[in-house]
């Protein structure tokens, strides 16, 4: 049950037998992938209580002020949560959300409220059925799955037409350190799935080394603390398994604070030297030594 920061802190008192139940920067680590929301956090607006004694799962209503001054009451979920698939600093605040997206006005022409009466009760003492092209239009419109996706096995990885360039200039040079360390087949951008990942079927992670089945994705939480969290941490999740059902295994490069996701994601603090040696000994423990050795330049 959600409740107040001064009464979880209360009942946690309570029922740990001292003043501090969480010390300063017990969970510092677990909010370092949201800086935007560590920004929006102030003590004296939660009786003094720092984020870094909180749990990022709890279940207690903080209070949170955002840079434009709006002040307004969420709980950890709902704030890493919030993003979504938006990438702007507002979208940590509801109220700067909404003045970022303001609802459509809708004009009506002035009507004949005499005329629109007595229209409705001519159809109700007609019943007059609904025509099928209003019955179709009020259905829920199914998102058409894209037809450019070859037709492969589920598992084979190909050029595909709708993925993304690069995203950042830091997944390219890790791309071109895998390369100068690593014989496997470039230009690869995508491995076919069984069910659909949003509308294609298909998946394109950052890095594919088909010989060995393995797809290696860099992660960060971006500038404002929107990638790979919240609602896009579900999304990889759901990436990651149908790679995974597929035949594939994934190495995630986890940085700036992201926690791992998968048995053998690489959890680091900034990508460097250490980069490329650490996703081989990853390699290793997925594929074996002998097959992963066999593959170094």
């Amino acid at each position: 049950m959600t409740e107040p920061v001064r009464w979880w802190w209360e009942r946690r008192q309570f029922s740990r037998g001292t003043d501090v139940p969480y010390a300063v920067g017990t969970y510092r680590s677990a909010w370092a992938a949201y800086p935007e929301l560590v920004r929006q956090y102030h003590p004296d607006l939660n009786g003094g209580i720092v984020l870094s004694q909180i749990p990022p799962a709890a279940d207690v209503l903080l209070c949170w002020e955002c840079s434009a001054g709006h002040r307004f009451a969420a709980t950890p979920t709902e704030q890493r949560e919030r993003p979504g698939r938006v990438r702007r600093r507002s979208a940590w605040c509801p109220e700067c959300s909404a003045l970022a997206a303001p609802r459509p006005v809708r004009v009506v022409e002035r009507i004949d409220a005499g005329a629109v009466l007595a229209a409705v009760q001519q159809a109700k003492a007609v019943r007059m059925p609904v025509a099928p092209a209003q019955a179709s239009a009020r259905k829920r419109a199914v998102p058409a799955i894209c037809e450019k996706t070859p037709d492969l096995p589920a598992g084979e990885p190909f050029v595909s037409a709708c993925a993304p360039p690069p995203a950042s200039a830091a997944e390219a040079r890790l791309r071109a350190d895998l390369t100068a360390a690593m014989l496997f087949t470039e230009g690869m951008t995508a491995v076919r799935v069984a069910r659909p990942f949003f509308r294609h079927r298909e998946v394109w992670p950052d890095i594919l080394l088909p010989e060995l089945r393995v797809a290696v994705e860099y992660d960060t939480p971006g500038r404002h603390g929107l990638e790979h969290v919240g609602k896009r941490e579900a999304s990889d999740r759901r990436k990651d398994a149908l790679l995974r059902t597929a035949g594939w295994e994934v190495v995630r490069v986890r940085t700036g604070g992201l926690e791992p996701l998968g048995p053998h994601d690489v959890v680091l603090r900034t990508a460097g030297t250490r980069t490329v040696p650490t996703i081989v000994d990853a390699l290793r423990r997925i594929r074996g030594d002998l097959v992963v050795d066999a593959y170094l330049r």
